[in-house]
């Protein structure tokens, strides 16, 4: 038989054998585990550490000569900053476009062969490029940015830090401040409104162009819808307005060595077009405002003739009475009716006519017709309803005139657009300039967007401010001493821009915001400025506060053109007639003649004639927030009185290695000297000559 093998009967040691293996793999089980566990837990604290430590926070996008683009990726904003990090010129806070709870890489260049392009997708969210241009020749270098929505209904959102910046330009408001870091705005359009009907908004002059004193400049395409809000001390804001087209936004920076040269290189890009002078003959004569109370046209020419012999009367006649659109309108009907009439209606109208006509006056013209008016009645008969401001019944109806409020009145709106209706209108003026032998138009209500603030579609050729620029453009038609009472895009042309009105008061809607908002109208470009009357003309009421008079009659002596709501004689006192007479003299013989050798220098350059204090020292801090002394040209410092019973104030002389010389009493400083209770008597205003 075959040999068989034994076999261990005992199940004992092939037992032992198996328990002591499976405890070992357990145990191994249990170590791989728990080194598992920990190598995952390294590997966390790891990448946690390298996104929230060691990974770096600032990430340069683009690199100019002298200055780079920075990404921060925790604030999630864009930082423009010289290449050594050792100066900021401006922080943009894009965080709004993604989610606020989400850090935003913001790293990967999809324009990676080009340096000088940066392109970058936020999912479902918006597609932005920038672009930077260095301009050697001017050392300023250039970031165009554009932000566009991947689909519609996305509101897209830019604030500027105001941080350590102190920032200009925007648009004129109720209480202008220099810079404009103290002012407050809702989030509205950044269109020209009438501040009468809305005093929150934005009025005057108004450009797409903001400026900071770390030499940074902002300007907005002139082409998009665009909404502004500020945010007192804190930060101002670019939006979007949401769109089916999925309309963009568009602005650049540049940066340049200081503040001045940013805004130099800013007014090239702003206005590409030939700068033109207005009439400068304007400047030398005062204007006189009549508001006679009266319902007929005989009543104003008396009120005229009594006026002007007033004036003669006070050795204050070379002038120009001014009329509003209420008188000019008695006055150019019953001129109407008598040139018109087969026979004169009375003897005294022929004697007084020649009268009128020999005066210098001004009338004022709005683009506003009544909707009780024959002229209205006769469009809608003729077939010319098109010649106001219309949206069609249906998509192929009849034109149907939008009505608005003007003066009280229901009226219809000049459709500026329409050649027709600009002939009608000019054809008007000229009729009215031959009539009443006048040569000064003032031409009111431009401001605001007819169809916006009814809710309306606007044309494209209507839409925003766009209505302002063809208004200027039919008021240099008109003639070249004519006033519009609104600008944008609009400072290269002949005409002149009324200021905003002013409360008859010492607050910044009142004397204290005169210097403030001349700065801001020169800043963009708006030189040939009519300010507002010597007493503020908002309230309609005359001025009997004699220091009020005597402390803003001394401010308007030194600007473009002197006008005057309040008479001198309405204080009552010689004085006050003798330093009428006095200061428009001055105005006459030293101001007018530095205004037209300093409007040279702006045509050429785009230099503003009337600059702040940072001009002459660009970077020295104490410069950029000073907003009651203001300079003619590179020449002369005006240092005015603006606080109530105050006969001394201080004063800073910039310093731009040259000295400065009291005109009063020759006395010679420094620059860089500060004037600490100067003192300056109530008939008296400091002005300091430059010294080379």
């Amino acid at each position: 038989m075959p040999h068989a093998r034994n076999r261990n009967p005992s199940p004992i040691p092939e037992v032992t054998w198996d328990t002591g293996l499976k405890e070992m793999n357990e145990t191994w089980k249990g170590a791989i585990a728990c080194l598992g566990v920990a190598v995952f837990f390294v590997m966390t604290i790891g990448i946690i550490y390298w996104q929230v430590v060691d990974q770096p926070n600032k990430n340069w996008i683009l690199r100019g000569t002298f200055s780079g683009l920075i990404w921060e990726r925790r604030t999630q904003s864009l930082v423009i900053q010289t290449l050594t990090e050792d100066r900021t010129y401006v922080e943009i806070d894009v965080g709004n476009v993604g989610s606020p709870d989400i850090e935003v890489p913001f790293v990967r260049n999809l324009c990676w062969l080009n340096k000088t392009e940066f392109c970058y997708t936020w999912d479902s969210v918006a597609e932005v490029k920038i672009s930077l241009d260095v301009n050697e020749e001017t050392e300023t270098e250039c970031y165009s940015m554009s932000w566009t929505p991947v689909h519609c209904h996305v509101e897209l959102k830019d604030c500027f830090s105001m941080t350590n910046v102190s920032w200009y330009g925007g648009a004129s408001v109720r209480g202008q401040s220099w810079p404009i870091n103290d002012q407050n705005a809702t989030m509205q359009p950044f269109v020209v409104s009438d501040l009468k009907n809305n005093p929150s908004g934005f009025g005057s002059a108004l450009e797409r162009y903001f400026l900071g004193s770390s030499g940074v400049a902002v300007l907005v395409s002139p082409d998009i819808p665009l909404q502004l809000g500020i945010d007192s001390r804190q930060q101002f804001c670019l939006q979007s307005r949401p769109s089916l087209e999925r309309v963009p936004l568009q602005y650049t920076v540049c940066v340049a060595h200081n503040v001045k040269a940013a805004h130099q290189e800013a007014v090239q890009q702003l206005s590409q077009h030939t700068r033109e002078f207005p009439n400068l003959k304007t400047l030398w004569l005062p204007f006189w405002k009549l508001l006679p109370n009266v319902d007929s046209g005989p009543k104003v020419e008396r009120e005229l003739r009594i006026f002007s012999n007033r004036l003669r009367r006070h050795q204050l006649g070379e002038g120009v009475i001014s009329l509003n659109e209420h008188s000019t309108t008695l006055l150019a009907d019953m001129d109407h009716d008598y040139l018109n009439s087969r026979k004169r209606t009375s003897k005294r109208q022929t004697r007084d006519l020649p009268l009128v006509k020999l005066l210098n006056i001004s009338i004022t013209l709005s683009p506003f017709l009544g909707v009780d008016t024959t002229p209205f009645h006769a469009s809608l008969m003729d077939g010319t309803e098109a010649y106001w401001l219309s949206l069609p019944s249906s998509p192929r109806g009849q034109l149907i005139p939008v009505l608005s409020q003007w003066r009280g009145k229901f009226c219809v709106k000049l459709n500026v657009t329409n050649p027709g209706a600009v002939s009608w209108f000019l054809d008007r003026a000229g009729s009215l300039q031959a009539h009443l032998g006048m040569e000064y138009i003032m031409l009111e209500g431009g401001e605001g967007n007819l169809f916006e603030e009814q809710a309306l579609q606007a044309p494209q050729a209507l839409a925003g401010d766009k209505y302002i620029s063809l208004l200027a453009d039919l008021a240099a038609r008109i003639g070249d001493t004519t006033t519009v009472t609104a600008g944008t895009r609009s400072s290269h042309k002949p005409v002149f821009v009324r200021m905003t009105l002013l409360q008859s008061d010492w607050s910044p809607m009142g004397l204290k915001g005169i210097i403030p908002s001349l700065l801001h109208h020169t800043l963009l470009g708006y030189n040939f400025l009519i300010p507002d009357a010597v007493g503020g003309s908002l309230s309609g009421e005359l001025v009997t506060d004699e220091e009020l008079f005597i402390r803003w009659l001394e401010i308007a002596a030194f600007l473009p053109v002197m006008g005057f709501h309040t008479p001198p004689w309405v204080c009552g006192e010689d004085r006050v007639l003798n330093l009428t007479q006095a200061y428009i003299a001055r105005h006459q013989d030293f101001v007018v003649p530095l205004i037209q050798k300093y409007a040279e220098e702006w045509q050429v350059t785009g230099n503003p004639i009337y600059r702040p204090m940072w001009w002459l020292s660009p970077s020295d801090p104490v410069t950029f927030t000073i907003d009651d002394q203001f300079l003619i040209g590179d020449e002369v410092l005006v240092a005015p009185v603006v606080q109530k019973g105050a006969v001394q104030r201080d004063i800073y002389l910039p310093d731009g290695g040259f000295q400065w010389q009291d005109s009063r009493n020759a006395q010679v400083f420094d620059g860089g000297t500060y004037l600490q209770d100067y003192p300056v008597a109530l008939e008296e205003v400091a002005i300091f000559l430059r010294r080379s």
